[in-house]
C-alpha cells in the first residue's frame, strides 16, 4: 500500500484528546457543581461528548489501519467517515440537549454562586482544549486525517463554548442577571448543532465517494499534461474519489495503437509515480485505450463528466491535446 501513514502519528493525538477529555471534564463538572451554573454544566456534557467521540475515534483508526485484504480490496479506511459522521451526531445531541436545559433554566432560574472560582476553572479547562484542538488540527493537516479534523473542530468549538460561557459567568458577576447565563448557554447550543451538522455532511460526502475539490483534480491535470508533454497521447475519464487518508485517481489513457506494450507500461508506471510523488499515498488505476478508435471516446460518459473532445479536422479523429478539453455543462 502506498504511503499509508503509520498508524501511531493518528493515535498519539488522539490519546492526547482522551486524556484532555478526562481532565476538563472533572474541572467543568466540578465548576457546575459548585456555582450551580448551566452554562458551566453544558460545558461539562460537551467534554462527555469529546470523551466518547475520541475514544470512538482511536477504535476507528485502529481499525482503519489493517491491510487491505480479500474481503476489502481497497482498505478499511472509510470507516474514518463513520467515526467522523457519529461525532457529529453526538455534537447535535449535545447541543439540542443543551438547548432544552438552558430554556428550562431560563423560565426557571436559579441562584449562582462562587461565579470567581467557577470562571477560573473554566478558563483552566478552556486553555487546555484550546491547546489540544491546536495540536489535532496541525496533525490533521499534515497527514490528511478527517479523524483527526473532526475531533480537533469538535474541541475547538468546545472552546468557544467555553469563552461564551464564561463571558456570561463574568457578566451576571458584574450584573446580577442570572437570565445571561441561560440566554448564552442557549447560543452555544446553537453553535454546537451546526458544527455536528457540518461534519454529518462531510461524512455522508465522503461515503459516497465524492470527488476530490477541484484543485486537486486540475493538479493532478497538470502532472498529467507535464508527463505526457509533446507524445501523441492524451487522457480523458478522470474519477477521483477519497477514503480516509488514502486518494484514489483513475484515468483513461489514450496511445496510439501500434505502441508497443513495454512502452506504455512504463509511460503508465511513470505517470503513476508522479501522481504518487504530488499526492503521497495516491492509488491510482489506468485504462489504456487506443487514440485512433471511435469506442475509445465514450461521448456520453465524457458528457457525464463534464469533458467534451475538440475534434482533428484534418484527420477526422480527436485531436490529442495532453488532455481532453474540460467544460462545464
Amino acid at each position: 500500500m502506498a504511503d499509508n501513514r503509520e498508524p501511531v502519528q493518528v493515535r498519539w493525538p488522539l490519546v492526547l484528546s482522551i486524556g484532555a477529555a478526562v481532565l476538563t471534564l472533572a474541572l467543568k463538572a466540578g465548576a457546575a457543581w459548585w456555582t450551580g451554573s448551566v452554562g458551566l454544566l453544558t460545558d461539562a456534557l460537551e467534554s462527555l461528548v469529546n470523551l466518547t467521540a475520541a475514544a470512538t475515534a482511536y477504535i476507528v483508526v485502529w481499525y482503519a489501519a489493517r491491510p487491505a485484504d480479500r474481503t476489502h480490496a481497497f482498505g478499511h479506511e472509510k470507516i474514518e467517515y463513520f467515526s467522523s459522521g457519529l461525532e457529529g451526531v453526538l455534537i447535535g445531541v449535545a447541543g439540542i440537549g443543551t438547548a432544552a436545559y438552558a430554556l428550562q433554566r431560563w423560565w426557571q432560574p436559579v441562584p449562582l454562586q462562587g461565579l470567581e472560582t467557577g470562571t477560573i476553572i473554566g478558563a483552566i479547562a478552556a486553555a487546555i482544549n484550546w491547546l489540544v484542538a491546536r495540536v489535532l488540527l496541525q496533525e490533521a493537516r499534515r497527514i490528511g486525517s478527517i479523524v483527526l479534523e473532526a475531533d480537533g473542530r469538535h474541541l475547538m468549538s468546545d472552546v468557544w463554548t467555553s469563552a461564551a460561557v464564561l463571558a456570561g459567568l463574568l457578566l451576571v458577576l458584574w450584573t446580577g442577571w442570572t437570565w445571561i447565563d441561560s440566554l448564552l448557554a442557549l447560543g452555544v447550543s446553537l453553535n454546537i448543532i451546526w458544527t455536528g451538522s457540518e461534519l454529518v455532511v462531510r461524512s455522508f460526502h465522503g461515503l459516497m465517494d465524492r470527488a476530490l475539490p477541484e484543485a486537486e483534480q486540475e493538479r493532478i491535470r497538470e502532472v498529467l499534461r507535464q508527463q505526457l508533454g509533446d507524445r501523441e497521447a492524451t487522457f480523458h475519464m478522470l474519477r477521483t474519489r477519497r477514503a480516509g487518508q488514502r486518494r484514489f485517481v483513475e484515468f483513461h489513457l489514450l496511445l496510439p495503437g501500434a505502441t508497443p506494450i513495454r512502452a506504455g507500461h512504463q509511460l503508465v508506471h511513470s505517470l503513476e509515480e508522479a501522481l504518487r510523488r504530488e499526492f503521497p499515498g495516491t492509488e491510482v488505476m489506468v485504462h489504456l485505450e487506443p487514440i485512433e478508435e471511435s469506442c475509445s471516446w465514450e461521448k456520453e460518459e465524457l458528457a457525464r463528466l463534464g469533458e467534451v473532445t475538440e475534434p482533428n479536422s484534418t484527420k477526422g479523429q480527436p485531436k490529442p491535446t495532453g488532455m481532453a478539453e474540460r467544460t462545464r455543462k
